[in-house]
């Protein structure tokens, strides 16, 4: 089996579509670019699923490379590698599975679209981008995925080019992403400077062989990672980039928000966690900022009014729930919420974008209301998808969430405040998702207030099954999908972290609490936690739902029995509620203290320096030497033939004369004697 795998192709297909679509799509129908963008997308789908039914008969971890290295030197070499494993396999699937129902789903919501034929070849260069970022055996190869997908997520981001904050939103997103992607290059830099290698399996194993490597250089390789992941995972202080990333179509943002991009990070510093293990700082540090990011943006996600922002301010706190998860070392937890975070996120994205189509391109939630009726299935789907990223039982994201709210938990220094920052941030996101749900679909309709907008010239009505299909399939995953991972405490098998167990068992020696850094953060990589019975498990569990339960009741009383109650208390609050509307200020802060310093930097300091002195200077000293040696030629070139035999003797005597000094053919020593001569 392991011969007949060809990884390679799970990368090459979605390659070979952006190719084709890119150079001829524009001469080609939307049929055709349609079939070429989804052949490309299913059939790494069709493979992973194949390797899938086959995996256990797999030798692990198994790698494909090329024949000759990608890059040698005397003292390093790096192979244009292929790996997979367990944890391999379920990023494939979730990046491939999800990937192919938003091709699906685009094909109809992009119908009508101008550069149609544009947009699937950036999808397909995405998940090019995406592959290679998941399968890559070496830190270099994830590299290259990683800038791929910061490429991609900028064209796409910035489809709408002639939409000024479509372009400026996919210039933010690329700028910000550059700031984490060099703590990525910092990382590799002292990857190679400490173990000449950047191959996961070289670096792994040499960590393994010297239990005695602990913190310092480790724990600043990992930081410079987490710095790189902050950046592609949107977590504080780089989160900024993802909001306005909502600028692109809404399979955009269900693509880059769900299941890729935005999961790099994760998916990074669970696949390099032996670094992290050794680092209880760098733990404690990606554990802080998780549940920070968590709880900031679900405190913004509660006042916004546009419905694809609020789902990317609660893409941002979801990320922080995974931060957190890998910050107390659960790394089983983190990919399984990642895993139905891809099933209800990209759900809830995918029936915004519904409901957007439905109302003719209004994503304001206070245009709309009534849904229910006229997009029923929309609805449903949509409100499995709320339930799911709320945390009732049993839906997927009552499993995935409470996995990591329990082991965070069970932590060992402050457990408790990291369970409750998560606990209570669940409570916030319950409210707005419901909040969401209900201003969407229950109520009377508040379109007439806009009868003069063209976006409601026509009644709502359900999307086509081209677009409804992903949906179901979606809903029914978000339902269900959290099975796999049922925890033994509430009588289940628990598959899904037995099954990833192997490729996360293989943790290097912990560093012990006497050493360094213990004393001063979560001493995490020893995987020391505070045992708990599967009775108090359970108690945990039921307090998750119960506040998830609180959360739908705050808004149903807000929104459904006492719909006034929000305006007295937006008035009543109005100092709190005008922090949250503008999300804290941070944009502006970073502008007036990041942005507009370096502007007026380049503007006026290298404007004037470097193109005052060196541009603009450098062409006037040129063009006075050529204003200069014009001149000169034009007094010699008189027109007068007295003059021209002239100089015609003039130089012949000058040649003859250079000849006599042996110039050309003596030395210096040679014009010496033959001037001591004359």
């Amino acid at each position: 089996m392991n011969g007949m795998l060809h990884l390679w192709l799970i990368a090459l297909f979605p390659l070979a579509g952006f190719a084709i679509n890119g150079m001829i799509g524009r001469r080609m129908p939307r049929a055709a670019v349609s079939a070429i963008a989804l052949l490309a997308t299913f059939v790494p789908l069709a493979l992973v699923t194949n390797i899938a039914l086959h995996f256990s008969q797999l030798t692990l971890p198994y790698v494909e490379k090329f024949a000759t290295p990608w890059i040698q030197t005397s003292a390093f070499h790096a192979e244009f590698a292929f790996s997979l494993d367990q944890l391999t396999l379920i990023m494939l699937g979730v990046v491939t599975g999800v990937g192919f129902l938003i091709h699906v789903y685009s094909v109809s919501y992009m119908a009508d679209e101008d550069g149609y034929w544009r947009f699937f070849a950036y999808l397909n260069l995405f998940m090019f981008f995406m592959s290679v970022l998941v399968l890559a055996e070496n830190f270099l190869l994830m590299f290259v995925g990683w800038e791929g997908v910061g490429l991609a997520s900028y064209l796409l981001i910035g489809f709408y080019y002639t939409r000024k904050s479509a372009a400026d939103a996919g210039k933010k997103a690329f700028i910000v992403n550059r700031i984490g992607d060099f703590g990525f290059l910092l990382a590799m830099f002292l990857l190679v400077a400490h173990f000449r290698s950047l191959s996961f399996a070289s670096v792994f194993s040499q960590i393994s062989s010297h239990p005695e490597w602990q913190g310092g250089f480790l724990t600043a390789i990992a930081l410079f990672l987490v710095l790189g992941a902050a950046g592609k995972s949107a977590q504080i202080p780089l989160y900024v980039w993802l909001p306005d990333a909502m600028e692109g179509p809404t399979p955009v943002s269900a693509l880059i928000h769900e299941a890729t991009m935005v999961t790099a990070g994760i998916y990074m510093i669970v696949r390099v966690h032996m670094i992290f293990d050794r680092s209880p700082l760098a733990l404690s540090v990606v554990a802080i900022i998780g549940a920070a990011t968590a709880l900031f943006a679900a405190t913004i996600g509660v006042v916004q009014t546009d419905i694809k922002r609020v789902l990317a301010y609660s893409t941002v706190s979801q990320l922080g729930y995974m931060f957190l998860g890998c910050g107390v070392a659960a790394y089983s937890a983190t990919i399984f919420h990642l895993v139905t975070h891809a099933f209800f996120k990209g759900l809830l994205f995918l029936a915004a974008g519904s409901v957007i189509h439905a109302l003719g391109g209004e994503q304001d939630l206070r245009q709309m209301g009534g849904l229910r009726r006229a997009t029923p299935i929309t609805f449903w789907t949509m409100t499995a998808g709320v339930f799911a990223i709320a945390g009732f039982f049993p839906f997927a994201g009552f499993f995935s969430k409470d996995a990591i709210l329990h082991e965070a938990f069970r932590s060992p220094n402050g457990g408790f405040l990291l369970w409750f920052i998560g606990i209570f941030t669940a409570f916030l996101t319950s409210f707005y998702m419901f909040r969401l749900w209900y201003l969407a679909f229950f109520g009377r309709s508040r379109a007439v207030a806009h009868t003069s907008s063209q976006a409601h010239a026509h009644a709502p009505h359900e999307s086509s099954w081209v677009m409804l299909a992903p949906l179901v399939i979606l809903a029914l995953l978000s339902v269900v999908g959290g099975w796999m991972g049922w925890p033994e405490a509430l009588r289940g098998s628990d598959w899904f972290g037995h099954f990833l167990a192997p490729a996360l068992n293989n943790a290097a020696p912990s560093l012990n609490s006497a050493q360094g850094e213990g004393a001063s953060g979560f001493i995490l990589s020893q995987r020391v936690v505070v045992e708990t019975s599967p009775h108090l498990e359970r108690v945990l569990s039921g307090l998750a739902v119960l506040i998830a339960a609180l959360g739908w009741f705050a808004a149903d009383t807000f929104y459904r029995r006492s719909p006034e109650l929000p305006i007295r208390l937006a008035t009543a609050f109005s100092g709190p509620r005008s922090i949250l509307v503008n999300k804290y200020w941070i944009d502006e802060i970073y502008h007036a203290v990041i942005v507009r310093p370096l502007l007026l930097t380049s503007r006026f300091v290298l404007g004037g320096a470097v193109e005052g002195a060196v541009v603009q200077g450098s062409g006037r000293a040129f063009s006075g030497a050529a204003n200069g040696l014009g001149a000169v030629l034009r007094r010699i070139q008189s027109g007068n033939i007295r003059s021209y035999a002239g100089w015609l003797a003039f130089g012949a005597a000058a040649m003859l004369l250079l000849s006599y000094f042996g110039f050309g053919t003596g030395t210096v020593s040679n014009w010496g004697t033959h001037f001591k001569i004359w």
